[in-house]
């Protein structure tokens, strides 16, 4: 609870061999608790109660991490003990016993290099090896599409050979990322991947990398907390992807959490994407890039009916491998209801209704396609999705066509895939002769403040599969847009720039630290006291809903705030970095 989120002393017997990370048990108020030992004090209170045993002879954090969960803390007001609780996974008990013996293992320096350095074809990439060998920093890179898996094996291995140690966070697991297989082949049992699993597994895992059996972490969101001592790299793969957020308390991102721990490490924080997020781009970090455009040919047309532009149409006629982007699920959206004549919405909820799969069900709550005026259950449907696109794709390719839900490339002897953002992957080199991007003027329709960077992102990693010689077709009413234009340019530089323009102008510039806070009819008023650079107030079920966007120095004395608001009743949650 925030309002209870402060430490505790307690007299801390020596017999129980407990120190910084000791997971202990104690009274409070009078009843058996469970807690974290943070360290000597000098501050001693009159009368002070021993700590009974120790839950667990492992140390779940060092003084280092202790200082990374201390910043987490404060940054995201949240309570202390929650981040505590995110170091290190579920105890598995009875992994204890069997996990095996710490030892300080020396790095080495038999590492996987490549016959050239990938750098030297990089503005800026060779300072960037030099300083992942020895020295510290922070960075942002901007692979060519063909290079994103061998750019992070080279940050790697030349981590390796300074005699320090590497951490590679990637947004998900499954399908298994082309970038993680890059990395277990090049180093093998040298590194241990700390993502999926069960709870036992995941536990056995920690405790390998707390005992030094890896030199090389390759995990999702908790692999950033990982216990490897001299560490010298933390590589965020595929930066600006909303996965790296954590949407539950600690509400923290990647990115920052990176960068922070870099910091504290005296290591080397690198944010790699095609696309880095706006905020990675806001930071005036040096940024590595290729050295000469390597990019493919972009072409921009008109949309056609049902994303039938005759461009496409004809190209599709000449190639063997293919991706079509359509964003759209289903073969349409119903209008109207043909035995009524009301627009057409589910009689449930008042959602959307769609066409999928030769029936018509509600997006929002799935309930069968009825009419919220008269219950009817035929519609007048606008014809277009993914469903679609394969159909008349189907007519026009000389390959196999298939509409995907399952991440995977086009088979090797020819196909064209029909899929949406959630096939779009860290697949590997692609080698695609096309690329086409449908339905690209949605993307202004889409609800969320970052919605435009969320699409260009996928886009420009979708596009990437073309490389190193296919092409890309976007269909967009908007040639000029913004986002269109980084896409033909292969870089989103001027993107992120109109980006943090139209932020600011929300009232939610890049880099200011963003919170929800849900309490009582008072909270309006000690909010104003922080001088939010915006402030937005409603009212749900009774209670006060604030949005409310704030410079970064102010965070310290926001957050002490409301944990004493918290501790009267007036503040209930606080929920950093919400979506917006």
């Amino acid at each position: 609870m925030l309002a209870l989120d402060k430490a505790f002393t307690y007299d801390l017997p020596a017999e129980l061999d407990a120190g910084v990370g000791s997971y202990v048990r104690f009274r409070f108020h009078g009843k058996l608790t469970k807690g974290w030992v943070l360290g000597p004090t000098s501050d001693l209170p009159a009368r002070t109660l021993p700590v009974m045993r120790a839950v667990s002879p492992v140390r779940f954090f060092d003084a280092e991490l202790l200082g990374l969960a201390r910043w987490i803390s404060t940054r995201y007001v949240t309570p202390l003990a929650e981040v505590l609780g995110a170091l290190s996974p579920p105890r598995v008990a009875s992994e204890e016993p069997r996990a095996p013996a710490a030892r300080d293992r020396p790095v080495g320096t038999e590492v996987h290099r490549a016959p050239a350095s990938v750098w030297d074809g990089y503005t800026h990439g060779p300072r960037l090896e030099r300083a992942i060998v020895s020295d510290e920093g922070t960075f942002v890179v901007r692979p060519a599409p063909e290079d994103e898996q061998r750019v992070a094996v080279e940050a790697v291995s030349a981590c390796l050979a300074g005699g320090r140690r590497a951490i590679v966070l990637v947004p998900e697991a499954s399908p298994l990322p082309a970038t993680v297989a890059a990395l277990e082949e090049a180093f093998g049992d040298r590194l241990v991947v700390f993502a999926g699993g069960d709870a036992r597994a995941r536990y056995r895992t920690w405790l390998r990398i707390k005992a030094g059996q890896a030199d090389v972490v390759v995990g999702t969101r908790p692999a950033v907390f990982a216990p490897l001592p001299a560490l010298g790299l933390l590589w965020v793969a595929r930066e600006s992807h909303p996965a790296h957020r954590e949407e539950r308390a600690p509400y923290h991102h990647v990115r920052d959490v990176a960068l922070r721990r870099a910091a504290i490490s005296g290591g080397v924080a690198v944010l790699a994407a095609v696309c880095p997020s706006t905020e990675a781009a806001a930071l005036g970090l040096p940024t590595v890039v290729p050295s000469t455009k390597r990019w493919p040919k972009v072409e921009v047309v008109r949309p056609g009916r049902e994303g039938r532009a005759p461009r496409l149409v004809r190209a599709l006629g000449d190639v063997r491998r293919a991706f079509l982007f359509s964003p759209l699920p289903g073969a349409g959206v119903a209008q109207v209801c043909r035995t009524c004549s009301a627009p057409a919405a589910c009689a449930v909820c008042g959602g959307t209704l769609r066409a999928s799969a030769g029936e018509i069900r509600c997006v929002v709550c799935e309930a069968p396609g009825r009419c919220a005026v008269c219950g009817g259950t035929t519609f007048g449907v606008r014809r277009g999705g993914a469903e679609r696109v394969e159909a008349w794709a189907a007519r026009t390719a000389r390959v196999p066509v298939a509409r995907i839900t399952e991440p995977r490339l086009p088979a090797a002897g020819g196909e064209v895939l029909v899929g949406g953002a959630d096939v779009v992957r860290d697949l590997g080199v692609a080698r695609l002769d096309l690329v086409a991007i449908l339905d690209a003027d949605l993307a202004a329709r889409r609800p969320g403040l970052t919605a435009p960077e969320r699409a260009l992102a996928v886009w420009m990693e979708a596009v990437g599969w073309a490389r190193p010689a296919g092409s890309a077709i976007v269909q967009t009413a908007h040639p000029g847009d913004p986002a269109v234009q980084a896409l033909v340019r292969g870089s989103p530089d001027r993107f992120h720039q109109r980006e943090r323009d139209r932020r600011e102008a929300a009232g939610f510039p890049v880099g200011a630290a963003v919170f929800r806070v849900i309490g009582t009819e008072a909270l309006e008023g000690e909010l104003a006291e922080h001088h939010p650079i915006t402030s937005l107030i409603t009212s749900l079920g009774g209670r006060t809903v604030c949005l409310l966007a704030l410079e970064p120095d102010r965070v310290p004395a926001f957050g002490d705030a409301m944990r004493r608001l918290a501790a009267v009743g007036v503040v209930e949650r606080v929920e950093a970095e919400p979506h917006l």
